[in-house]
């Protein structure tokens, strides 16, 4: 007991020591970032504005409404410090995706005119572009894109880094940690490295060991996310604390979670603050996801998490109005095609809000978020739904959506969707997540047993359990017979393309599969470009697929995995591509450019 106060006493001193040195107004970098040496002008041969001008013209641009006068004063001073935190945050994400985005954020706010290249860089998150036919090529004179992105090594392949693993695998799960760096072990990064510690000395006591891992590492070292973005992590923490100063006597639980967050940022494990924030009674109007979850940008080993920060509003009739709506999840994960089911709360914490602003990863026109991801978390505390009102329910961006389906699909389906429709197959989607297994047959984690195809089959599994459960909550009278077809349509729209997706897409690569898989069974046919739906063969398709998706994340075998990918995602330009040049010729846009009124934008 003595031991453990003496080391709580030292954790609350170092924090209060180093949080005194950060300034409200600091948005310097972090000098504990190792730059990428750059000794040409990131503009020199930037594209020409005939160039950019056909992605621009492509790009809807949205504004998110900040109506502050639904607040109290103490949440009006919390968004103040969380947008600060967000800010913080969004650059951080520029810096794991690139090595030179950081920079570049900094030069092109100075840029002289050129408001295509400001616009292009705030829509792609970065200096490299999404192009019309899914290319991903700069836009700058910078470095291309690569699957190792700012989090390992510059350079580093996957061949490279698997076969290091193959011959050090008691270092796996080091190396391939969620939150943490890739370093090669040179004198330069291990000196940067212990010389942030000897800044803040809370961290080595938060990473029990660390400095003699740094000192005596070879080829490789792992730095977790607080060392490696030291004075960044800092700033944020101070940010969440002085925000839960502002709202602790209004909503004690989210200025509880808050603190939390800010002190497991340091530790990079969110366990504690992730269980506040599933299992707390929330007052207030105030909510945020913050942190770093999703690997999508991990194109390496799809392991590495990028940071985010989502800063919300509950619509709490709408909320209440939502939840009542669910009915008894347990029956739903009973049905599942799997043999390994488990037992289910269908009292989950799902709420509607609506965005102030999104930061980071998290920046753009995502519908709705379903965290933590962890097994052992949502095992044993459950997950948090946060439904974003105003983007799912935005009439311009199902606009867009239903036109890419007419475009698509033939005219007896046109009336089939609308906008309650894709309301419900979201929701469901999120929900889905939670369902089926969260570990392997072994009792091992599902990303770290298929890597890079674990969010793609994960997000494939929440898809298809969306649809599996739709006839079941129409059986129950949660669905009338019109908004059944609706969510039918709307998972025939969810695996639409344009374009062939890349191996590295996530999201894409599992819509080609399922697409792939309708067509095989029957639920599609394509005639003259043109997708016909059999409703009739909706759930037996749905359940098949769903049946194998679930046994590949039981078994947890990455080469399974990989086959089953490798086989169902052909793509054959006379039926995929035609139908994807029928959407592109009907298309307004590709794009979506968001800013926030919260940001003074």
């Amino acid at each position: 007991m003595t031991r453990l106060l003496a080391i709580t006493t030292a954790i609350l001193l170092s924090l209060s020591a180093c949080s005194k040195s950060i300034e409200v107004t600091d948005t310097k970098p972090s000098e504990h970032i190792t730059p990428v040496t750059q000794t040409t002008d990131y503009f020199s041969e930037a594209w020409s504005t005939e160039q950019t001008k056909p992605i621009l013209q492509k790009t809807m641009r949205l504004r998110f409404d900040y109506e502050d006068d639904q607040l109290t004063a103490n949440e009006r001073e919390a968004v103040k410090e969380l947008l600060a935190a967000g800010e913080r945050l969004h650059t951080l994400y520029l810096h794991q995706v690139h090595p030179q985005a950081r920079d570049v954020e900094d030069k092109i706010k100075g840029l002289a005119g050129r408001q295509d290249l400001k616009d292009l860089f705030r829509l792609m998150k970065g200096p490299i572009a999404t192009t019309l036919d899914n290319g991903r090529v700069p836009f700058l004179n910078v470095l291309p894109a690569a699957a190792a992105s700012n989090v390992y090594p510059l350079g580093t392949t996957r061949d490279e880094m698997d076969l290091y693993l193959t011959d050090n695998p008691s270092r796996k799960d080091e190396l391939l940690d969620l939150r943490a760096v890739v370093k090669s072990a040179t004198d330069d990064h291990k000196a940067a490295a212990l010389k942030t510690l000897d800044t803040y000395p809370a961290l080595e006591t938060l990473h029990p060991g660390i400095r003699q891992k740094i000192e005596g590492a070879e080829t490789y070292f792992s730095l977790p996310y607080s060392i490696a973005y030291a004075d960044d992590i800092f700033f944020i923490y101070d940010r969440l604390n002085s925000a839960a100063n502002h709202i602790e006597s209004e909503d004690i639980a989210f200025a509880r979670f808050l603190r939390l967050r800010a002190r497991d940022m340091l530790a990079d494990n969110y366990d504690g603050s992730d269980a506040m924030w599933v299992t707390g009674e929330y007052k207030g109007n105030l909510n945020a996801q913050i942190g770093s979850y999703e690997t999508y940008d991990d194109s390496l080993y799809g392991v590495k998490s990028f940071f985010s920060l989502s800063l919300l509003k509950r619509d709490k009739a709408k909320s209440a109005e939502l939840a009542a709506s669910i009915g008894d999840l347990q029956s739903i994960e009973n049905a599942l095609p799997y043999s390994a089911q488990k037992s289910v709360s269908s009292k989950i914490p799902v709420a509607v809000y609506n965005v102030i602003a999104d930061f980071g990863q998290a920046r753009g026109t995502n519908t709705a978020t379903i965290l933590p991801n962890e097994g052992h978390l949502s095992r044993q505390f459950g997950r948090t739904i946060l439904i974003r009102s105003n983007v799912l329910r935005n009439e311009a961006l199902f606009e867009t959506s239903r036109s890419s389906f007419t475009a698509a699909t033939d005219a007896r389906h046109h009336t089939d969707l609308d906008l309650e429709g894709n309301f419900y197959r979201t929701l469901w989607h999120e929900i889905g997540h939670y369902l089926g297994p969260d570990q392997t047959k072994t009792g091992g984690d599902i990303d770290a047993a298929l890597q890079n195809s674990a969010d793609l089959f994960e997000e494939m599994k929440a898809d298809l359990v969306s649809l599996f459960a739709a006839p079941r909550l129409h059986e129950n009278g949660a669905y009338n017979d019109d908004q059944l077809r609706s969510i039918y349509a709307s998972g025939i729209l969810r695996v639409l393309q344009k374009n062939k997706p890349r191996r590295s897409q996530a999201y894409g690569t599992m819509k080609l599969i399922q697409f792939n898989w309708y067509l095989d069974k029957g639920l599609i046919r394509v005639e003259n470009g043109k997708v016909i739906i059999d409703y009739d063969q909706y759930q037996k398709a749905v359940s098949s697929l769903l049946e194998r998706v679930l046994d590949i994340q039981h078994q947890g075998n990455r080469e399974q995995a990989n086959a089953f990918v490798d086989q169902w995602t052909y793509w054959d330009n006379e039926v995929h591509g035609l139908i994807g040049q029928n959407m592109k010729n009907a298309e307004t846009y590709r794009y979506r450019l968001v800013t926030y009124e919260a940001l003074g934008e």
